[in-house]
């Protein structure tokens, strides 16, 4: 053989080697480690964050390393309309969301939005606990127009008013006041039923909104009132518990789809521990949270039965425009007790 051919047939062997060491070697690295993006409107610390640390951690030591969580607490990404808008395209992987946002997404969901749809929370720890829960996350991940997957429920209590200009002890005090909702008609229809004015707004937007008038108050549950230093700017705080809406955590289905079956099984599975834990850590926060605001003075107003009725009679309207088409899965939700 001639130097020329020798040489020749040489590249081609190391060129071939690399290939196949590219082949081989590319992909493992590739899979040695990925960092899953998460992210939630609330601080490192509240209940639904702290779960999917844990949840991160659990993953991490189950893949020695190889799959892990990185969270960004705090609004980092956006609100929750930027999380879904990003969990879409794989921009992040996993989001806490409320039920309220998602409900236009997935039409079926908005069942959970409804006023005084649930007796009590722990009626609504039934109802997503059971075959409805784990129906409507398969709704979810089944949509094409969600993109998402459906990894578990998480509690967010029940949710109440507060404002800065007077304390609510009745239906009538609600009159006239400027209430943030979140952005879903079923919600700004509810509290113009309750003789509110409801107004569409992100949680990220809402601080501001209360400290310089653009609303006289918001509703939302004991810690997202308390961590978000909504009570410092609106001191009245009136149980009216209107609304029980779950919250889910879900998956970009852009990035489950690129995922291993064993991985997939894996956040499955660390998911459903998640919800477990999260209700925990929620009912220590929500006890947590009401000794916060009590002793800052918050003035806390609850309701007699007869009092709470008229707001459960108030919201007939609503029911009446959205409620017909969940009449079936109403009825299988007030049956589970």
């Amino acid at each position: 053989m001639d130097r020329r051919s020798f040489v020749r047939r040489l590249g081609v062997g190391v060129a071939l080697g690399m290939a196949a060491s590219i082949a081989g070697v590319v992909p493992a690295a590739a899979q040695q480690k990925q960092v899953l993006k998460a992210t939630d409107v609330h601080p490192l610390g509240y209940p639904t964050v702290e779960a999917v640390v844990r949840m991160g951690k659990k993953l991490e030591a189950a893949t020695n390393g190889r799959l892990s969580i990185q969270m960004y607490p705090s609004m980092q990404l956006g609100g929750e309309k930027e999380m879904i808008e990003q969990a879409q395209v794989g921009a992040l992987q996993i989001a806490r969301i409320s039920v309220g946002p998602m409900g236009p997404i997935v039409d079926e969901l908005n069942v959970f939005n409804m006023p005084f749809v649930f007796r009590d929370v722990p009626h609504m720890q039934k109802v997503i606990d059971g075959p409805i829960g784990d129906e409507m996350l398969a709704k979810l991940t089944a949509s094409p127009q969600s993109k998402l997957v459906g990894l578990c429920w998480m509690d967010a209590g029940a949710r109440s008013v507060y404002n800065s200009k007077r304390p609510i002890k009745s239906i009538d005090d609600l009159k006239g006041l400027k209430v943030r909702m979140m952005g879903n008609p079923i919600f700004v229809d509810t509290m113009n039923a309750l003789g509110g004015n409801g107004i569409a707004m992100g949680f990220d937007q809402l601080y501001n909104a209360l400290q310089t008038g653009v609303v006289d108050g918001a509703e939302n549950n004991p810690p997202s009132y308390e961590s978000g230093k909504h009570f410092q700017v609106a001191k009245y705080y009136s149980l009216t518990e209107h609304l029980i809406i779950p919250e889910i955590l879900v998956f970009s289905k852009a990035s489950w789809d690129k995922m291993s079956k064993e991985d997939q099984a894996l956040i499955t599975k660390f998911s459903k521990e998640a919800q477990k834990e999260e209700r925990t850590l929620w009912e220590e926060r929500e006890k947590q949270s009401m000794d916060t605001i009590k002793k800052a003075g918050i003035e806390v107003i609850t309701f007699p039965a007869s009092e709470k009725k008229k707001f459960q009679d108030a919201v007939k309207p609503v029911w009446d425009k959205y409620g017909a088409k969940y009449a079936d899965l109403v009825k299988r939700i007030q049956a589970v007790n």
